[in-house]
């Protein structure tokens, strides 16, 4: 149990130890069917808080306040909204997440939004184990596998930035569930990136896809808002298009790389994330020194597994009137993105390099770099 500091000096030593602390968040009810979010939630016990500045440092007042609960719970900065329908939390980039430019690397990003739907998922009691697997799904060996994974970036946040990514999921009819992200600058409140995913359910022995059935359904469904909202409109989205095959050979090719343990997830697979490290290993030289990526979107296909060999394809994709469509987000989440004349577009290919079995097929977008 950790002891209450009597004066203010001694608060500030005991932030400075654990760094960010969460604030309480609700608890809710882990019914099956036809189960209701609670409609005054019980909050957890007070935890450890902290003020955090606008940089993502301490601020000069800090509450320090013994509390119970996991320690990560309450270093966490994040927290269930008040209704328990979405979640938010706050990151700083690190020195070691940063690329050549000090801005976040699209794995980053990528890492940060799994991370932050993982915690969602911890948040409303659903197990560490598998990825977020509820109880049902443990019980029939089940994992979530992602089926599609969209991100867009309007703004790379740098080195020491503070992001506050909001992520919330909901029902995907019988095949699987979706998660949508929004992050936005926690200095500033600025929308600078947006992310929608697909997840479907995977048999853990047999590794074949298994549709989700009503008893899994109603244990997350509980936790998704009530009407549909979506990071990005459907109507006239990238994140719907469909990515058609390219063909081979591709303009640009990266052969034989192979997955190191390290990339290897708890469900005993290669990690979304790092396909698309494999993607960007095909891309131009010139482009990746000139562009920063804008938009990647990925279907993945095949699971990879640590002895599979890995070949990157990439070609430039013909876009109508030799210029890039960019389409407009307007009213869901209040963003419209502006069209970019300096814009180039690609497709990619993953395959297996022994008998060229498709593991993954992608598409990029990336605009010409600003002067920071």
């Amino acid at each position: 149990m950790l002891k209450v500091p009597c004066n203010v000096s001694d608060q500030i030593h005991v932030l400075n130890q654990c760094r960010f602390l969460a604030p309480p968040r609700p608890l809710f009810s882990s019914r099956r069917r036809n189960a209701t979010v609670l409609s005054s939630p019980v909050t957890r016990p007070p935890v450890l808080a902290a003020v955090v500045s606008d940089r993502g440092g301490l601020g000069s007042e800090a509450c320090v306040q013994s509390g119970s609960g996991s320690l990560a719970d309450r270093l966490r900065l994040g927290s269930l909204a008040e209704d328990g329908l979405s979640y938010k939390e706050k990151f700083i980039v690190r020195c070691y997440e940063v690329g050549i430019n000090k801005t976040a690397t699209v794995e980053t990003i990528a890492n940060l939004l799994q991370e932050v739907g993982c915690n969602h998922a911890q948040s409303v009691g659903f197990s560490t184990d598998g990825f977020a697997t509820t109880p049902t799904m443990r019980k029939l060996h089940l994992i979530w596998v992602t089926a599609r994974m969209h991100i867009e970036i309007y703004k790379y946040p740098a080195w020491s930035d503070v992001v506050e990514i909001e992520t919330w999921c909901q029902g995907e009819g019988r095949i699987g569930t979706r998660r949508d992200w929004i992050l936005k600058d926690y200095a500033t409140d600025e929308v600078i990136g947006r992310a929608t995913s697909k997840w479907v359910t995977m048999n853990q022995d047999t590794r074949r896809l298994q549709k989700v059935s009503d008893d899994i359904r109603d244990e997350y469904l509980v936790y998704c808002p009530r009407e549909l909202r979506l990071a990005f409109p459907e109507e006239n989205s990238s994140s719907v298009r469909k990515i058609p095959k390219l063909e081979d050979p591709g303009h640009y090719s990266r052969l034989g790389l192979m997955p190191r343990r390290a990339d290897l997830d708890m469900n005993q697979h290669v990690n979304n994330v790092t396909y698309i490290g494999w993607v960007l290993e095909s891309m131009p030289q010139e482009i990746i020194s000139s562009h920063e990526l804008q938009t990647i979107t990925l279907d993945y296909r095949r699971e990879c597994q640590q002895g599979d060999v890995v070949d990157s394809l990439t070609s430039v994709e013909e876009v109508e009137n030799g210029r890039e469509a960019v389409s407009e987000l307007n009213g869901t989440n209040g963003y419209i993105s502006s069209g970019n004349q300096d814009s180039r577009q690609f497709l990619h290919l993953l395959r297996l390099s022994n008998d060229g079995l498709e593991i993954n097929r992608g598409r990029t977008k990336w605009r010409k770099k600003q002067q920071r």
